[in-house]
């Protein structure tokens, strides 16, 4: 009886997804891993630069502008995380916030909720009655389950709103 997964793509398309082999990459790592990093980014639609397979300046700043638009640590090294974020294009290791939660993350939350315009209270990372509301407002106008919780599919909504702002931000500074 033949097999209905090829073991050996399962297994690629595993490790592709979850990261867990890729080499770490940096300003100045060379070879494949740069290659599918520079084509991961062209398809996100962050770097327009040559594939070349050289981590050079504008490979960094690519990273840097997609480890911001999914809220993972802007360091301009490609680690697990990243690796992970680049082949899913969502967030990864967010945690779930609701009602009572504080943290930074929290904080990140409600600076992307000011840009959408539903927050206009204090960032003060307290996901108080103010966060919950402006939370409700942004799930119902993006056609998600409003529930008043930011679990996955509500931060990869507010990272579709943290790419279009930074493109916006981009094009703005780059005008004469």
């Amino acid at each position: 009886m033949q097999a209905l997964i090829n073991p050996k793509m399962f297994k690629a398309r595993l490790t592709a997804i979850s990261g867990c082999k890729k080499p770490v990459l940096q300003l100045g790592s060379v070879g494949t891993a740069v290659l599918e990093l520079q084509k991961l980014l062209t398809h996100r639609g962050i770097y327009t630069g040559p594939i070349g397979g050289y981590f050079d300046r504008s490979v960094h700043d690519a990273v840097l502008k997609f480890q911001n638009s999914v809220f993972l640590k802007e360091d301009g090294i490609v680690g697990s995380l990243t690796w992970q974020a680049l082949y899913t294009g969502a967030p990864v290791n967010m945690p779930l916030l609701r009602y009572g939660s504080k943290d930074e993350a929290v904080i990140t939350l409600q600076w992307v909720l000011r840009l959408t315009g539903n927050y206009q209270a204090p960032i003060d990372g307290d996901f108080g009655v103010k966060t919950e509301l402006a939370v409700r407002a942004f799930q119902k106008h993006n056609g998600l389950v409003v529930d008043g919780m930011v679990g996955k599919q509500t931060w990869y909504a507010l990272s579709r709103v943290n790419q279009a702002f930074q493109s916006n931000v981009n094009l703005s500074t780059s005008l004469p």
